[in-house]
């Protein structure tokens, strides 16, 4: 019987039930996306996957974002069987052979211009943690210091280094940093003057001999923070951190490990801005679907000896072979421009909706590397304040709500006082002159819409500082009407979760809409 099919004795349910049960019971809590999507999966091609019960999904988790072209796209599978059909090994730790080869040869076809020139490349173990704590080590050996920086809301990987960095371990070779927003800016201020004091902070910390923080072995960044919320750094921040590196002989590390391969509408992230960095953190889409993890850096920073960075699995033909063909295909078939200005357009339909429910603060994102937070209402009933005071009272009367979690504390404006757009912002940002900041966050809606999405037929994801950001990481080739099918779904779940007497745990049911209930600006 082959792996993907079901037991022949039993009905199509019953096999469905028992696959999650035996899942619950034997794999680790340390589980994550098989909490929130009870699916199993036994087909897939492009954008819908076809789960164990017969019904459909158009996915939107892209495996995590490394599935550039989809599921099973043609061009992948035929690499992969041309090296299954010419007898090649599958297993030959760092050696050389022609399907490492291509692949280099087309990866390099890509990367910014100084790096394609004169760069290196070590293969790391397939998962792109082990490429950022390789990139650390790199930078170290290189330096001669030890200290790092990196920055707020950040995520690298799971490996003692990359938690440090991502500030989920304690790391004192750490030195985390503001990372610039507009929703929930550090400064309070957002915009242009909350990048501008990011950069300030920064540059203040790395020459103040009085700062407590010496001169780092390197600065790790992410061009668009993924798990963080979906946060595009902004181009001049980032030309200032490339500036203020350089000039301090301080490696500068890219991890592209979900932005790159063309998702925010450029092949590398980086490039939206121009920078060049020191160092590129490369993975998942890399490798069409299969587990593959590089680091390329400048040539000047290859201070490593012989077996100063190893690994028995990083020399994956069929990842190899798979990852030339999807970064050919993106390249050949201009899918960074694609996703420029499909993503441009799903973005403008999600701000449109942002207009209408006051239950999301702010849309944002970069090509198809889309982000949609979920806030408290803008009314007193959407306050954290009283919607403990509703737990409590519900309590009392036996009921099983819970108050959404947020900031302690946190009030929020006035009844009836709609917080729109600030100057300059895009609709549906969530900030207005006069306005106290963010609303308060709301990750029992951001769950409550991933779970109607998923009744809907639609694999969202979610992240965020507070689990409050709904994300949509598409495959690249989608088609414009398949991206009509998903704004269509989410915005009936946003719906579903927002409209007038619906009823989420933990959280109060919303009264109105945003257009039924407060006064707007012109």
């Amino acid at each position: 019987m082959a792996l993907t099919q079901l037991p022949p004795t039993a009905s199509p349910a019953a096999a469905y039930e028992g696959i999650l049960r035996r899942q619950s019971s034997r794999e680790s809590a340390a589980r994550t996306y098989a909490r929130s999507l009870p699916i199993v999966p036994v087909r897939a091609r492009g954008l819908t996957i076809e789960g164990a019960d017969g019904r459909r999904y158009l996915d939107c988790l892209s495996g995590a974002g490394s599935l550039a072209l989809g599921h099973n796209h043609p061009v992948v599978l035929e690499a992969i069987r041309s090296v299954l059909d010419s007898g090649a090994p599958l297993h030959v730790l760092d050696l050389a052979t022609p399907v490492k080869d291509a692949f280099t040869d087309e990866l390099f076809a890509t990367l910014p211009r100084g790096l394609a020139a004169a760069g290196r490349i070590q293969f790391c173990s397939p998962a792109g943690t082990d490429a950022v704590e390789a990139a650390f080590k790199l930078v170290r050996t290189a330096t001669g210091r030890d200290g790092l920086m990196a920055f707020t809301g950040a995520y690298h990987g799971m490996t003692e280094g990359a938690l440090a960095a991502s500030g989920g371990a304690p790391g004192d070779r750490v030195t985390r940093l503001p990372y610039p927003q507009d929703y929930r800016c550090p400064f309070g201020v957002g915009g242009e003057n909350g990048a501008r004091l990011a950069a300030r902070w920064t540059e203040s910390l790395l020459d103040d001999p009085k700062s407590g923080v010496r001169r780092p072995a390197g600065m790790i960044v992410e061009p668009v923070q993924g798990e963080g919320g979906v946060l595009p750094a902004p181009d001049g921040w980032l030309r200032r951190m490339r500036e203020l590196t350089a000039a301090r002989s301080i490696p500068l590390i890219a991890d592209e490990v979900q932005t790159g391969v063309g998702r925010t509408g450029a092949f590398w992230a980086v490039g939206h801005s121009g920078i060049e960095p020191d160092v590129m953190v490369l993975s998942k889409a890399i490798g069409g679907s299969l587990p593959l993890a590089v680091i390329v850096y400048r040539e000047a920073l290859d201070a490593w000896q012989p077996g100063d960075h190893a690994g028995t699995f990083r020399g994956n033909q069929l990842a190899m072979a798979a990852g030339a063909a999807t970064l050919r295909y993106v390249r050949e078939n201009g899918l960074a421009g694609r996703a420029a200005a499909l993503g441009g357009r799903m973005l403008d339909r999600l701000r449109r909706l942002a207009e209408e429910y006051d239950c999301i603060g702010e849309v944002r994102g970069a090509g198809l590397m889309i982000g949609i937070e979920f806030v408290e209402r803008e009314d007193g009933a959407g306050s954290v304040a009283r919607a403990e005071d509703a737990a409590e009272a519900g309590d009392e009367a036996g009921s099983t709500a819970r108050p959404a979690a947020g900031p302690e504390g946190g009030g929020g404006p006035a009844p009836g006082t709609r917080v729109g757009p600030a100057d300059g912002a895009q609709p549906g940002t969530g900030r207005g002159p006069g306005a106290d900041g963010p609303l308060p966050a709301s990750p029992a809606r951001a769950v409550a819409v991933q779970q109607e999405c998923l009744r809907r037929g639609l694999i969202v994801e979610l992240g965020g500082r507070h689990s409050c950001v709904v994300r949509l990481l598409p495959p690249l080739n989608i088609t414009d009407e398949q991206a009509e099918a998903v704004l269509d779904r989410l915005a009936d779940a946003v719906a579903a979760v927002c409209r007038p007497g619906s009823r989420i745990p933990g959280i109060p049911a919303p009264s109105t809409p945003k257009e039924a209930g407060a006064a707007s600006p012109a």
